[in-house]
């Protein structure tokens, strides 16, 4: 007798006596950090760049994923390399500041970059952020790439997302996501001679991957810091 497909009638035979060897496993769907922004996800195991000019909604951005992080109940350590952090603004957006570390660095990135190395090592934090986004560019960019290698090693397989502001992306092929902010749109209220901000509206956009979708959101006044959002 001829067979008509012997090759099929092979891999089922094998197939059936041993069925684990001819599993198709399918691949775990990615854990995600939510932000609290519809269409936006961060992964966990990560690191993540946000990346933006001043005013281009950077820290509106991470005080939205910071609200929605501590309201589920994450704890978080923020590494402020130049003492931006503003906690007044950061309790109007809804952070919850009793399951924050802040850890103020003095406009010393060699310092920040130590911070952030010892709670990654450490662990336990669901969301850890690297504040460089007031540090000039040519310091930022003496950052080792070395470090960032270290990062991505530290958090990999763990349920802790690494978040880091800049002016531009530094870590290179060691981020997992990058995304550029902008300003869309300024929104005001009351007459032209005296008119009340109401907040904007930002949209980030992803350079890495570029598969990933944008998403717009809207940002309220109160949620500035003086020195800028």
């Amino acid at each position: 007798m001829t067979l008509a497909n012997p090759k099929a009638t092979l891999v089922s035979a094998l197939a059936a006596r041993f069925p684990a060897s001819f599993h198709i496993r399918q691949p775990a769907p990615p854990v995600t950090l939510a932000t609290g922004i519809p269409g936006l996800e961060l992964p966990r195991g990560a690191i993540t760049e946000i990346c933006g000019a001043a005013s281009s909604g950077r820290t509106s951005l991470l005080l939205a994923v910071l609200a929605t992080a501590t309201s589920a109940g994450e704890v978080c350590a923020l590494v402020d390399t130049s003492d931006a952090f503003d906690p007044a603004s950061a309790a109007e957006a809804g952070v919850g500041l009793d399951s924050l570390l802040w850890i103020r660095c003095s406009a010393d990135p060699v310092r920040a970059i130590q911070a952030a190395d010892l709670l990654l090592l450490g662990g336990g934090f669901g969301l850890v952020v690297l504040d460089l986004a007031d540090v000039p560019t040519r310091l930022a960019r003496r950052i080792p790439l070395t470090s960032w290698f270290r990062f991505r090693r530290a958090i990999e397989n763990t349920p802790t997302a690494l978040i880091v502001l800049e002016r531009e992306p530094h870590a290179k092929s060691c981020a997992s996501l990058l995304l550029e902010m902008s300003r869309r749109a300024v929104h005001w209220s009351g007459s032209p001679n005296a008119r009340l901000l109401r907040g904007f509206s930002l949209h980030a956009v992803p350079r890495k991957p570029t598969s990933a979708s944008s998403a717009t959101f809207q940002a309220s006044g109160f949620w500035l810091p003086a020195s800028g959002f």
